[in-house]
């Protein structure tokens, strides 16, 4: 099992007035670690985009600790929990060097946006997804 690690950088206008990471921020954070796990696999091709989308249909987090800006990066580590034939759940961590901010999970869909209907995962995309399933 891999698990995909982004280097997460804090931006001042992440903070709110007391200086702690809004919570919404999380979401962003994850999604860009997300995004760039799925480089690999999401197809750059206009013509296959739309028919081989993943959209999010659940997410969960769970606040562990505050996170105050400061000039370092977190980690946001992302691995697969579960998959099935249309669906998987990412976990995810953000975490400093000793202390966890974070853990949660997202579901996500193989999506066709021009059917407006989930779809099966590819081969390739399975294949993908078996590789970061921590087992």
């Amino acid at each position: 099992m891999h698990q995909y690690t982004y280097a997460c950088p804090l931006r001042w206008s992440d903070a709110d007035a007391y200086g702690h990471i809004n919570n919404a921020q999380f979401l962003s954070y994850m999604e860009e670690a997300r995004t760039r796990m799925f480089q690999e696999i999401v197809t750059t091709h206009e013509e296959g985009h739309r028919s081989n989308a993943f959209v999010v249909s659940r997410t969960i987090i769970d606040y562990r600790a505050p996170l105050f800006y400061g000039p370092e990066p977190v980690d946001v580590h992302v691995w697969v929990t579960r998959a099935s034939a249309a669906t998987f759940e990412l976990a995810y961590e953000v975490r400093g060097a000793e202390q966890m901010y974070v853990e949660a999970t997202t579901t996500i869909v193989a999506y066709n946006l021009d059917t407006g209907a989930p779809r099966r995962l590819s081969e390739t995309e399975r294949a993908f997804v078996a590789r970061y399933t921590k087992r």
